[in-house]
């Protein structure tokens, strides 16, 4: 299960605190996007990364020219919760 950001706060460099619709809470450092290349090359840019805003319809935190990160990755990153498994699912194929 994952729940919508309902609220975010930036905090410093590429760190910021997000409020779920669960009422949980993290930070999050998303620093790491930086260096993923494609769409989030961007964040490079700490302006264009500080330009950030939910969604309010789908519960997601969005960047302009459509960016964002899925809500099931910020909850577990932010609070430690596992990643549902559906997402895991490639990973433990190739285990196998």
């Amino acid at each position: 299960m994952y729940y919508d950001v309902v609220e975010v706060k930036y905090i410093e460099g590429y760190k910021l605190e997000l409020i779920f619709e669960n009422g949980k809470k993290g930070v999050v450092d998303l620093q790491g996007y930086v260096n993923k290349g494609g769409v989030f090359s961007r964040f490079s840019d700490i302006e264009y990364f500080k330009r950030f805003y939910i969604n309010k319809e789908i519960g997601v935190l969005c960047w302009p020219d459509d960016v964002d990160i899925a809500p099931e990755t910020l909850y577990h990153e932010a609070t430690g919760e596992p990643l549902p498994a559906w997402m895991t699912l490639g990973e433990k194929l190739q285990k196998v």
